[in-house]
């Protein structure tokens, strides 16, 4: 038995839907357990492509539990799409639930979010407009609608014939638009309800009933580690927490009930949005790997800001979230390089610096200190072992785990659950060890 959590090591779209894809096989309950809409995954199965926002990518397994935690905040409208999306694949959904008290993204939300961000000018944040930041802020106002209300149709009428009315006046005097109808806004959600009641359960007493069965759970957050809202690039960052302590917030577990922590990081960096990025390659270079990597959101559609990979905030992952493991995707995208270079340090105002700065205006003068690989020149694609692959590619992997400190469990070259190279399962136990604990980059048998 294994409780496993699987976080993204940067700034997000490190390809997490895929790694927990991957490991829900092994699992018997995936759970979602923070963010909201403004997260997607993507997966491919079978040649067949799945966008995700809300629902766990464990639904894709008939024989898996997913669960959507109390950290979550959930758009019921898009929630139901991706049910009706799912149904008409013929893929069933009987098997989620959606914790009662999970907050709920209201259309006030959305547009107070997008009407905030404008105004922002210069300052805006990159937020995805869909109302996350907002839902987050009523959770913490205490005058948030949670999932249970909902349930409630004479609660829910008060609560929101009250939460309406302030909000218009806040959409009408501060932002200048049309007040919201609250009767048309309390029908729809009423009828949203209808359709999420057989899915809705204490999910916290759910998971805990589990790990006393001693069952396999898969918690899996959005976003990634650099846009955590405590230990992010603050203020460019989410307004939850991705790091593995979320986790167990999130769904209401306690520490002592998790076992291990995969990060996932892609062989690169990318991000999303404003704020600093260190490595950020705007030439040829930063093109080709947008290009070779579809690097465009799968909530949004925006182009991903590219660049080298940064074991700066690597290490900084590693640390806060207390990783054990590795899973490295996408580095099938390298396979044309003539070199690859690697943040190994910073220089800011005259000093080496090798440890992330929390300062926001340090971390923006921080320049990288670069260590230059050879490339490979040879498509990885279909490697499906540590052996298949060019030595190039391999010293490169070593010399990430080297500079992460923890070893690579799993190496993704393709979008496909078959492009995959599993060096060591996180869920049942080591086979192989890319890295050993002492540092010293080897593959060996364990």
């Amino acid at each position: 038995m294994a409780n496993v959590i699987v976080i993204g090591a940067q700034w997000g779209d490190e390809g997490k839907g895929k790694i927990t894809d991957l490991l829900s096989k092994s699992a018997d309950i995936v759970v979602r357990y923070q963010g909201g809409v403004n997260a997607g995954h993507t997966l491919v199965v079978q040649g067949q492509t799945f966008k995700l926002h809300l629902i766990p990518s464990g639904i894709l397994y008939p024989d898996t539990e997913c669960i959507i935690g109390c950290g979550t905040v959930i758009d019921p409208q898009v929630l139901i799409k991706e049910l009706d999306q799912l149904e008409s694949l013929n893929i069933s959904t009987q098997n989620l639930l959606i914790s009662e008290t999970a907050h709920v993204t209201m259309p006030y939300h959305r547009l107070i979010d997008q009407a905030s961000e404008e105004r922002r000018g210069d300052h805006r944040i990159g937020t995805t407009g869909r109302g996350i930041g907002p839902t987050y802020a009523d959770k913490s106002e205490r005058t948030g609608i949670r999932i249970i209300d909902l349930m409630n149709p004479t609660g829910l009428r008060k609560q929101l014939h009250w939460a309406i009315s302030y909000k218009n006046a806040i959409l009408e005097k501060l932002y200048n638009l049309p007040p919201l109808d609250a009767e048309e806004v309390i029908d729809q959600y009423l009828e949203y309800a209808e359709r999420l009641r057989p899915h809705v359960v204490d999910t916290s007493l759910k998971i805990y009933d589990a790990i006393q069965r001693r069952r396999n759970i898969l918690f899996e957050g959005a976003q990634g580690t650099l846009l955590d809202l405590d230990h992010g690039t603050y203020p460019y960052v989410t307004s939850s927490n991705p790091v593995a302590g979320g986790a167990c917030v999130g769904t209401g577990v306690g520490p002592t009930m998790i076992d291990r922590v995969i990060g996932v990081a892609k062989a690169y960096t990318t991000r999303v949005g404003e704020g600093p990025f260190p490595t950020e390659l705007n030439g040829k270079i930063g093109e080709l790997l947008c290009d070779r990597g579809a690097e465009f959101g799968t909530t949004t559609g925006r182009r991903r800001r590219c660049g080298w990979f940064d074991a700066v905030i690597g290490r900084y992952a590693v640390r806060v979230n207390g990783m054990d493991c590795l899973a490295i995707t996408k580095l099938d995208v390298l396979d044309e390089l003539d070199e690859i270079k690697v943040c190994v340090a910073y220089e800011v105002d005259g000093e080496k610096c090798k440890d992330f700065p929390h300062n926001a205006r340090r971390f923006a003068r921080c320049r990288p200190i670069y260590k230059t690989m050879p490339g490979w020149k040879h498509s990885t694609v279909n490697c499906r072992s540590l052996e298949d692959l060019p030595p190039q590619a391999l010293d490169y992997l070593k010399f990430l785990a080297e500079l992460m400190e923890v070893p690579i469990a799993i190496v993704s070259l393709g979008a496909s659950r078959e492009q995959t190279i599993i060096v060591e399962d996180p869920i049942h136990g080591p086979k192989r060890a890319l890295l050993h604990a002492n540092g010293t980059p080897v593959v060996t048998e364990v």
